[in-house]
């Protein structure tokens, strides 16, 4: 962790049970209320290349699974497709969907908290089948000292 009056970095630690949408969004948002006082811009970044980062709905849990879903069709777990196999059928595919959702998110920060819309929440997404622990940094920048 790195910090000072005006920028901190930090690092979550996101343990996954496989494939599916991990929703940090409790975890974020406590880590800049303690580092923000007004107004800030957070960058997250995942460390990973077979897991990603989106801002998507957390109103109603269909929007997860269907998505979850829909990467399943869009980017088949199917070895006669790639050349890259030597870690499992479902890594090179896991490569392909954190290209499609990408590794970094940027949210504003007024008054201390998330400029999250009403039903937006922040979800790591496993690409893989297996448990993995993922790690997301967080870096914030901001205009006046807590």
């Amino acid at each position: 962790m790195y910090s000072d009056p005006l920028q901190h970095i930090d690092q979550l630690t996101i343990p996954t049970r496989g494939k599916g949408l991990y929703d940090i969004t409790a975890q974020v948002a406590r880590w800049v209320a303690n580092y923000a006082s007004e107004t800030a811009l957070l960058t997250l970044f995942c460390r990973h290349t077979s897991a990603s980062l989106t801002i998507q709905e957390n109103y109603d849990p269909d929007v997860i699974v269907d998505i979850k879903d829909y990467f399943e069709r869009l980017v088949p777990e199917d070895p006669r497709q790639f050349r890259h196999t030597l870690e499992g059928p479902d890594d090179m595919p896991a490569h392909i969907r954190t290209v499609l959702s990408g590794i970094n998110l940027s949210i504003p920060v007024q008054r201390g908290q998330l400029t999250l819309g009403t039903w937006q929440g922040i979800y790591l997404f496993e690409h893989r089948r297996h448990p993995h622990e993922r790690n997301v940094v967080l870096h914030l920048l901001t205009e006046d000292p807590k």
